[in-house]
């Protein structure tokens, strides 16, 4: 684990890169803040948990670099009392950051290796506004209402209108579309009524969805 110092000269670091790019939001970075990232990363990668590299974890999965996170989650605008879901759990970071803000955090994984470590870090965190479950996250989750906010980190083919549907009004949700050169773009839709509204962001590397949890892993 990193001392204190040079975690955070490694968030220091990241704030001036992200204010170059116009990101200040105070209530996003004091959770970034409060979310040691080097506790997330796996430990031989730990002089890398506030850069922008891209991060192996277990089960052929990865984090997105330090400012592409914080990137996604400022396009999200999480605000106190949102109920957020993520299709995507990873190492927990986001979902981490996210719960700092939001009174509720439902995060769904596919890999029982993922969710395990996940719940670990969050358990070391306190939180006890996240909820993490292994299931498959292709197809909308039944049962747990309708959200303010839904963030996926799997990239589907085709616009999810089903996790679209369990949007709040006025709600919105950031989404990886893989594109017909394989490419991959996230876009947001903004529920206003029974309309979305569809915006594209950018180019984001993230893998296609896989359908059902793992047998294995």
């Amino acid at each position: 684990m990193k001392s204190g110092m040079v975690e955070k000269e490694g968030f220091a670091a990241l704030v001036l890169r992200l204010r170059s790019e116009g990101i200040s939001d105070l209530d996003l970075l004091t959770a970034v803040e409060q979310t040691p990232r080097s506790q997330f990363v796996p430990a031989q990668f730990s002089d890398d948990a506030y850069s922008s590299r891209t991060i192996p974890l277990d089960c052929g999965s990865f984090m997105e670099g330090a400012d592409l996170a914080v990137r996604l989650l400022h396009r999200l605008q999480v605000k106190p009392g949102h109920r957020v879901l993520e299709i995507g759990t990873g190492s927990g970071f986001t979902a981490a950051v996210m719960a700092k803000i939001a009174e509720r955090v439902l995060t769904v994984e596919r890999y029982r290796t993922l969710v395990t470590g996940a719940q670990e870090r969050i358990d070391a965190l306190n939180l006890r506004n996240v909820i993490i479950r292994q299931f498959d996250g292709m197809n909308g989750i039944s049962g747990e209402g309708t959200f303010d906010r839904i963030f996926v980190t799997g990239a589907f083919t085709t616009l999810p209108r089903f996790y679209a549907e369990q949007l709040t009004h006025g709600g919105s949700m950031i989404a990886p579309l893989m594109q017909e050169d394989d490419t991959c773009i996230m876009t947001r839709l903004t529920k206003t009524g029974s309309r979305f509204e569809r915006e594209d962001l950018f180019k984001v590397p993230y893998l296609p969805l896989v359908p059902q949890i793992a047998a294995a892993l």
